[in-house]
């Protein structure tokens, strides 16, 4: 597969590549620089340094140090679809007649290509594939399932549609202060 990360949501940081691999020591405030900004990404370097308790420069040199480490993905804001455009949101199913790499990457490829399909991760499981996905409407949602079914060299045998319905919650960072930590 050529990324790991099929398609993120946002504006990938280094669109073309992997962010840099280097690695920093990630220390108890570096965890809590990385757990306010993914959840606030429009907060001000000041905002964060007092609720770090650094100074201003401190708290910008660790995030720049951050930053260039590849440790953020990208940054991006949420908005309310619901008071702004017609919409439809769905979860998207694929699987795949022969789950080979050639296959997959043929597939993570198309996927890619597709803006609706806002991510796209690899299960096990029956089904091989699932999509996050927005259409303007189910008829546009019917359209880009049909056009990527109808391309045979994608080897896709099956494509299942969940609208989603309402919201009982909603994903507004991963919850990393309740995660193992890795030693860096």
């Amino acid at each position: 597969m050529p990324d790991s990360r099929l398609i993120q949501m946002g504006v990938p940081l280094n669109h073309t590549q992997k962010p840099e691999r280097r690695t920093i020591k990630i220390d108890a405030i570096h965890r809590k620089m990385l757990a306010i900004v993914q959840k606030r990404a429009d907060i001000t370097n000041q905002e964060l340094a007092d609720l770090i308790g650094l100074s201003p420069a401190a708290c910008s040199q660790r995030m720049n140090a951050l930053k260039e480490a590849g440790y953020f993905i990208s940054f991006h804001a949420e908005v309310d679809l619901e008071r702004l455009c017609e919409h439809v949101l769905a979860y998207v199913e694929f699987t795949l007649k022969t789950n080979d790499p050639e296959t997959r990457a043929r597939f993570a490829a198309a996927i890619e290509e597709i803006p609706e399909f806002m991510d796209c991760l690899r299960l096990s499981g029956d089904v091989d594939f699932i999509s996050f996905t927005c259409c303007a409407g189910i008829k546009e949602l019917g359209d880009v399932c049909d056009r990527l079914a109808s391309d045979t060299s994608l080897g896709i045998a099956r494509i299942n549609q969940r609208i989603i319905v309402d919201r009982a919650k909603w994903y507004y960072g991963y919850p990393i202060s309740k995660l193992k930590w890795l030693d860096g």
